[in-house]
């Protein structure tokens, strides 16, 4: 088998926060902002298998023979790549920490338990769809989405793991031109499925949203009346693709304390909130009419203004809910004053990180005078893209470059680990954004076949 590289999109709350936590509706969208797998096979000696993952410092290897493989398949236990998992086994969560235990033992308890949540999800999901026969690898993970930050960064390497494994067992099709729209959504549900499986082993309980969009791209809108039940998804698949800011305050928050915040003002005052997440839900409901509707046109400025002021009159509301921050009140300030584009928290708030549609028409002076002015204040910014591809497929790991001088390149594990920051790893494997730049070479199921119509996309579904 080739090396071959897969790629996954990290995700922002676009409206709607806070009052999902109320059985209102949330839109959530992928960014241009991703993670990158590189999968290498290894000669049959020896067989092991290294998890890489140089931007959090962690390498660790396992030998395939020693792994628990009479656990997980067992009759009762055994699991196979079209089963639907909503659950972690808590027998083969047992069977798997003597393999964890080893993992960074001399890291600090924070990154520790970070490297054995990634090494925990790869582990599960290797265990689960792999087999003892399986020929050793390295799996080299690449990020250039800040961890830590609600970006969905976790689901988004669940994503790529999923979607690695299940092209190693050769269960999925695809992406081509002329695969069958019902095929390739299958694809996209079964990588879908594997990547919340991970996303359980990280986080316990999670809503599904995050590994959803980084699978499917463009935009959901999602509703959890009952916790008890899994969210209902709607995809919204004619999600443009915008130009947007991201803007990390480094301002560190609690989504807990956030959300109790909020709790506690409703408790407090029930006939004032409660309007308030009932109008946030209309902010929702509003932005879902508008993009899904023949009319929008994300070029004519009237359409992207509508957009724009849904976002800025969300973000008013969450102010009003006592979830904005200072830093994110001065980003917000920074470019209304220089009438750049439209700027609102996103996430739980209370730090974290804001982000700005852009203008079409905005000044490249001010554009620059903003950099400055976020760097003099101590903000990082990344520039991306809403409304992106999802899960994408580089086989084998070659890129072909559009100037005659460079021809192919094949990406091996040296370049992909000497490749510097955002800008080094984009440079080198980025599956590019925008029609125009799209690179030759990735793939997206999300691509594949004819256009999703609109009824079809509209349709919600359940996790």
């Amino acid at each position: 088998m080739p090396a071959f590289m897969t790629s996954a999109p990290g995700k922002v709350i676009v409206y709607g926060e806070h009052a999902v936590v109320y059985g209102k509706a949330a839109m959530a969208a992928a960014i241009s902002l991703r993670s990158y797998l590189l999968v290498s096979a290894l000669d049959k000696s020896p067989r092991n298998i290294t998890l890489v993952f140089p931007d959090i410092g962690m390498e660790h290897c396992w030998n395939i023979d020693h792994l628990p493989w009479s656990a997980f398949s067992h009759p009762s236990k055994k699991k196979y790549y079209y089963d639907l998992v909503d659950k972690l086994d808590p027998d083969l969560v047992e069977a798997m920490q003597p393999y964890l235990v080893n993992v960074s033992p001399k890291a600090s308890p924070v990154d520790k338990k970070l490297h054995q949540n990634a090494a925990s999800a790869f582990l599960y999901l290797f265990l689960s769809l792999g087999s003892k026969n399986f020929s050793g690898c390295i799996y080299t993970l690449r990020s250039t989405i800040p961890i830590g930050a609600g970006l969905g960064s976790s689901a988004s390497i669940c994503v790529c793991l999923s979607s690695a494994l299940l092209l190693q067992l050769r269960t999925l099709s695809g992406p081509h031109p002329d695969q069958p729209a019902d095929e390739a959504e299958l694809q996209i549900e079964r990588i879908n499925r594997w990547a919340f499986v991970g996303e359980m082993c990280i986080h316990g309980n999670p809503s599904g949203v995050d590994n959803t969009v980084a699978t499917g791209g463009k935009a959901v809108v999602f509703k959890r009346g009952d916790y008890r039940s899994p969210p209902i998804v709607t995809p919204v698949r004619d999600f443009p693709e915008l130009p947007l800011l991201l803007v990390n305050t480094r301002q560190s928050r609690s989504t807990a304390t956030e959300v109790a915040k909020v709790a506690a003002l409703k408790k407090a005052h029930a006939a004032i909130v409660e309007p308030i997440l009932e109008a946030i839900d209309k902010i929702t409901e509003s932005a879902y009419d508008l993009v899904t509707s023949s009319a929008f046109d994300p070029k004519v400025s009237d359409s992207v203004q509508i957009f724009g002021d849904l976002m800025q009159i969300n973000h008013g509301l969450l102010a009003a809910l006592g979830v904005s921050h200072p830093k994110l009140e001065r980003i917000r300030e920074l470019i209304d004053s220089m009438d750049l584009g439209w700027a609102k928290l996103t996430g739980a708030g209370g730090g974290g990180s804001a982000i700005a549609l852009l203008n079409s028409n905005a000044s490249p002076s001010n554009l620059q005078s903003l950099q400055s002015k976020f760097v003099e204040e101590g903000f990082e910014k990344y520039e991306t893209t809403l409304g992106g591809e999802g899960v994408g497929v580089l086989w084998p790991a070659v890129l072909h470059h559009d100037f005659e001088d460079k021809g192919s390149e094949q990406i091996d594990q040296a370049a992909f680990l000497n490749a510097k920051g955002v800008e080094g790893i984009e440079k080198l494997v980025g599956v590019g954004v925008g029609a125009s730049e799209k690179r030759e070479g990735w793939k997206f199921w999300s691509n594949a076949g004819p256009h999703v119509n609109k009824e079809r996309a509209q349709k919600p579904i359940s996790e």
